[in-house]
């Protein structure tokens, strides 16, 4: 296994289930990309440390029983670079609906650490869950 498929699978198990553990895993400057996240009134991306964690908190404290399943990590030739598909399911709290997903992840590493996320998932999905309103993309 590659470094950053090593680090896609370990982000995939620690993010929800030992959040302090995963803090480790992250570079001080990670960049985290939701191109889909504005759709839903999420930022398209996550800029350094405290960025991402503002919105992990968010994000950790807005779901219950979050988990990820059928996790599926593909290595690049380039050992720094990895992608998965994988889905997950929670209840959204405020709402009390069941938030199933299925997201494409791509990761870059640097230094060991996670330097890059790009994380594709359906904007729909999400909103209908979280009983929020489509918005419309810039274009």
């Amino acid at each position: 296994m590659t470094v950053a498929a090593d680090l896609l699978l370990r982000h995939f198990q620690t993010l929800v289930a030992d959040n302090a553990r995963w803090q480790g895993l992250i570079a001080d400057d990670l960049l985290w990309e939701l191109p889909y996240g504005p759709g839903i009134g999420d930022p398209a991306r996550l800029a350094g440390r405290d960025e991402v964690m503002r919105h992990v908190t968010w994000f950790l404290g807005a779901v219950e029983n979050f988990r990820f399943f059928d996790i599926q990590v593909q290595a690049f030739a380039d050992p720094e670079a990895a992608v998965a598909e994988v889905k997950a399911e929670a209840v959204i709290k405020p709402t009390g609906r069941l938030y199933r997903q299925q997201y494409v992840v791509f990761l870059r590493a640097a230094g060991g650490k996670i330097a890059s996320l790009r994380e594709y998932f359906d904007p729909t999905r999400a909103a209908a869950a979280m009983g929020k309103p489509i918005l419309p993309q810039a274009s």
